[in-house]
């Protein structure tokens, strides 16, 4: 079947051959300017965006949206993959087939010999054979863990990794005075800085301790700071529409409400 024939595939069964057909379409001569123009660098953010509007929707538990934005975040993956076969480098069948062959690889108690009667079990024999995959055998233990991630999500795998092998807190609780401790060291920190200032080095590395003992409490919570984190941003979201509706009401602006006005609100908002 040719590609002009696949756009128009109507098989269930076919569709990630009929958006592979679609994507080289619209690459090829004559076919889409925007979409001929993009390189890896150019549509970063597309994937990077994408990955958390799946999310969202995830965490909205709406169905509808979840599949769509499903659908959103794969087209990035055969959208590079496509510029990747331009390139001559590499393409989507390969990249399907690199990671069928490293779930088999890292799966032996199912598709071999090997036995993992539980996740435990099953984590630790995953961490072993890849890191024999990447010759990290002689690497430092957290050589590679989380690069390229967000911090706060850096943090957590950093934190799970080296707990994996003793070094750890026993409990959430016995986290807390060590958050305390990090905060009365930003606080002294804090009372040198001059207000207007840029933040000095020293400043940053204690806001930084303080983010990470945070992110080890999450994690001993089983929480995800990241969607923690977002859960609250929400919150501020919804609570400052109704902070600006309310001035609005009254024919306030923003611009013109004092401080006590916006708390007023503000604190109405968070009783609703």
């Amino acid at each position: 079947m040719t590609d002009e024939e696949m756009i128009e595939c109507p098989e269930d069964h076919r569709q990630l051959e009929r958006l592979r057909a679609i994507m080289h379409r619209l690459r090829a001569p004559g076919g889409c300017p925007w979409d001929a123009e993009q390189t890896h660098q150019s549509i970063i953010s597309n994937l990077v965006e994408e990955t958390y509007e799946t999310v969202a929707a995830l965490e909205n538990e709406d169905d509808e949206n979840f599949c769509e934005e499903l659908g959103d975040l794969l087209l990035q993956v055969v959208f590079h993959s496509e510029i990747a076969e331009g390139e001559g480098r590499f393409h989507l069948d390969q990249v399907a087939r690199g990671i069928s062959e490293k779930l088999i690889r890292r799966h032996p108690h199912v598709f071999s010999s090997s036995r993992a009667e539980d996740t435990e079990a099953v984590l630790t024999q995953w961490d072993d054979i890849k890191r024999q995959e990447k010759g990290d055998e002689e690497r430092p233990y957290l050589h590679g863990v989380g690069t390229g991630l967000p911090a706060l999500i850096r943090a957590t795998k950093l934190q799970k990794k080296a707990g994996k092998v003793g070094f750890d807190w026993p409990d959430a609780i016995s986290i807390l005075p060590k958050i305390h401790e990090e905060l009365s060291e930003l606080e002294e920190e804090l009372a040198s800085h001059q207000v207007g200032q840029p933040a000095s080095p020293a400043l940053a590395a204690e806001l930084g301790d303080l983010l990470f003992v945070v992110a080890n409490l999450a994690r001993k919570l089983d929480l995800d700071p990241e969607l923690a984190l977002e859960g609250t941003n929400r919150k501020f979201s919804t609570r400052f529409a109704h902070l600006e509706k309310s001035l609005s009401t009254k024919g306030i602006s923003l611009a013109d409400a004092s401080l006590e006005d916006m708390n007023h609100y503000w604190n109405e908002a968070k009783s609703l």
